[in-house]
């Protein structure tokens, strides 16, 4: 493996077999909002975390759990910060430990936000929802700027709706 790699850090990720190996170093702060945020949610019976990507089917899955979570089901609903989940073992993982149902909302069939709990709390079994499947709009589309606000916003709508029925 080489060591040159992005901005020249001199660490890259490698492979393993079936798995990406990435290496993270630890998080040296914890922010005490987020914290006290999961201490007050974790006795809501349904976690969503969800594709933070920044494409269109991303932002249409992350503005639906936002919907979901904050407006159609927030007694039954919490909102997992997917980067704080992700890179260090505090509130918000034990948020996706600890609920009785997780919901990852993926923007599309990649997966990310399943794939990356995966890595670092074994054997997590969420139940994927690919948002991109439950509402229709031109496939060839790709970023953001492709689509009005508003209708990001109706699918959005739309995709929270249709989850929030399943709860």
């Amino acid at each position: 493996m080489s060591n040159t790699g992005c901005g020249g850090t001199g660490r890259q990720a490698g492979t393993n077999g079936d798995y990406e190996v990435v290496r993270l170093e630890k998080a040296k702060n914890s922010c005490n909002l987020c914290e006290d945020y999961a201490e007050r949610q974790k006795s809501k019976p349904v976690a969503v975390m969800c594709c933070e990507g920044a494409c269109l089917r991303g932002e249409v899955a992350r503005q639906a759990a936002n919907i979901l979570c904050h407006t159609l089901a927030p007694e039954k609903t919490v909102r997992i910060c997917l980067g704080g989940a992700f890179t260090k073992d505090t509130g918000q993982r034990s948020l996706v430990r600890q609920a009785t149902r997780l919901i990852a909302l993926e923007g599309c069939f990649v997966n990310c936000s399943s794939r990356m709990m995966n890595g670092v709390i074994e054997g997590l079994a969420p139940e994927v929802i690919n948002a991109d499947l439950l509402y229709d709009f031109d496939r060839r589309l790709f970023g953001v700027e492709e689509m009005r606000p508003e209708e990001i916003q109706a699918l959005a709508r739309t995709v929270a709706q249709k989850v929030a029925a399943t709860l």
